[in-house]
């Protein structure tokens, strides 16, 4: 358990925040809106993680900012995804403290592909997949409000995949 001092309160609050954040951007049928609410959940996980000093978790939570901004841009960009993951490699590498930052890199490898490659259905399973490795990553770095956020991220994302499979004007639209 980690020490509980001012520091660790404010890393809680900060990820409910984002826990407010991301429950309303996966509860949207919209990708667009999905994708703003995201940038600034991710802002807010970046800080919880530096104040729980998991600086894997908190260079790539960073990281994904960018990737967001740069991923609605340029959708399918090859090169500008392939510059993305080696950028989240470059940012795990100096900041590697151990086995528990695996979840952490997984997170944001997977969630790169599954928003540069993907759309609708497909990209948000990868996305639901990246909140997987973000629970465990939570978990590790004894993020109470973390680990509730990913896993309520995880359920909303599944729940709204259920809704979009089950609406037929969605299904018929490009």
């Amino acid at each position: 358990m980690p020490e509980i001092d001012p520091r660790w309160w404010l890393g809680q609050g900060v990820s409910l925040m984002a826990l407010a954040l991301c429950v309303v951007a996966f509860a949207s049928r919209r990708d667009d809106r999905l994708f703003v609410l995201l940038l600034f959940a991710n802002v807010a996980f970046a800080t919880q993680f530096a104040l729980f000093q998991s600086w894997v978790a908190a260079g790539i939570s960073a990281l994904i900012v960018l990737r967001i901004v740069l991923v609605r841009r340029y959708p399918g960009h090859v090169g500008i995804m392939a510059g993305m993951l080696l950028a989240t490699l470059a940012i795990a590498v100096p900041t590697w403290s151990g086995p528990q930052d695996i979840p952490a890199l997984l997170a944001g490898l997977v969630g790169t592909y599954g928003m540069f490659m993907l759309r609708g259905l497909a990209m948000r399973a990868m996305l639901a997949l990246a909140a997987f490795c973000w629970i465990v990553s939570n978990l590790l770095a004894g993020s109470l409000g973390g680990t509730l956020a990913e896993s309520l991220i995880f359920v909303t994302n599944v729940i709204t995949m259920w809704r979009l499979r089950r609406d037929p004007a969605w299904r018929q639209s490009p």
